[in-house]
């Protein structure tokens, strides 16, 4: 009798692999973070707040299914989360760009829209920045995708983001860093008639206002940080909107390095340039609320969070409210980090 398989169990199609969503996966590295760091609010502490969000984050990660290449993260020494170390307790290997606290002078100083942000991509997905540590940036939502140009003029720019929005120019608002450096910027912008909110940090969490409906932001505008800018463009590729970069070389060594890069100092950058990944995903929690997200709330045995999870193969946007419970009873609970 024989034992070969029949031709219908031949032409079985075979069980597909899982459809991992690396961002729930993430999603309790910046809930934790985010829980470790609400502690902090007000206290004046910028160090502190930096370093407890960074070692809530890197214990979270480190047990994690994944084995990750970190290529954006706090440049401490020591840490694992330094850019090109590696963490996770798995195999699958994947790209990871992080950023504990978004905002660590708004924690410090009590204020709002600080988050916790952290992305993946499959290897190759998320690229090594130009090695300087600012960059121009420009960030719209969908409806304003393909209008935006990074080097042209803010004036002409914002005239096509209004067109493409169906709006006048003096019904957008306009986010960028309260900052010297922004002076000219920001009187071209008000000369304009666009309405203008100022934020003292955290242009991360700007940039993915300006592609949330409601939020209160249209346009992100103005230099910041060059790891922000890469975190900002994983999460625009999930939300659809659209990223532009220029590298803002500001003295000889920067000028050296990015040639020796290979990078073109003059040259734009795409969000697909900077994350050209296809499986980005990407959790955002809140820290301290704002317009994006609420803050940490602590109660008294538990904590409530609010986060956002997203990802650009499936399209989706997940807001999660989450109950940290670490007891069952009060009396035999922990302090919440």
């Amino acid at each position: 009798m024989s034992t070969a398989p029949s031709r219908a169990s031949s032409l079985r199609p075979r069980t597909p692999l899982r459809d991992i969503n690396h961002g729930l996966e993430l999603l309790r590295a910046t809930e934790s973070a985010a829980l470790t760091v609400g502690r902090w609010l007000g206290r004046g502490d910028k160090a502190g707040t930096r370093d407890a969000g960074q070692q809530s984050m890197e214990e979270s990660l480190s047990s994690m299914p994944f084995d990750a290449r970190v290529v954006i993260g706090p440049d401490a020494p020591g840490s694992s989360l330094m850019p090109g170390r590696r963490i996770g307790a798995g195999r699958e290997h994947i790209d990871l760009a992080v950023l504990p606290v978004d905002g660590v002078s708004l924690v410090a100083r009590g204020l709002t829209q600080a988050l916790s942000i952290a992305a993946s991509a499959e290897p190759g997905g998320i690229v090594q920045p130009p090695p300087v540590a600012y960059m121009h940036k420009i960030a719209v939502g969908p409806k304003a995708r393909g209008s935006i140009d990074i080097t042209d003029t803010p004036e002409n720019n914002l005239r096509r983001i209004a067109f493409a929005m169906d709006v006048r120019v003096n019904d957008l608002t306009v986010a960028m860093l309260d900052r010297p450096r922004h002076q000219a910027l920001l009187e071209r912008v008000r000369e304009m008639g666009a309405r203008v909110a100022l934020i003292s940090d955290g242009d991360v969490g700007a940039a993915i206002m300006a592609a949330v409906p409601g939020s209160g932001v249209d346009v992100m505008l103005g230099a910041g940080g060059t790891g922000e800018a890469v975190l900002a463009a994983c999460a625009l590729r999930c939300l659809g909107g659209e990223l532009q970069c220029r590298p803002w070389v500001r003295h000889e060594e920067e000028a050296a390095a990015i040639v020796a890069a290979g990078f073109d100092p003059e040259a734009a950058m795409s969000m697909d340039r900077l994350v050209p990944g296809t499986d980005v995903s990407v959790a955002v929690t809140g820290i301290t609320g704002g317009g994006l997200l609420r803050g940490v709330l602590y109660h008294a045995w538990w904590a409530e969070t609010q986060s956002m999870v997203m990802r650009a193969r499936s399209g989706t946007v997940r807001e999660i409210s989450t109950k940290h419970h670490v007891a069952r009873q009060p009396e035999d609970a922990p302090e919440i980090r």
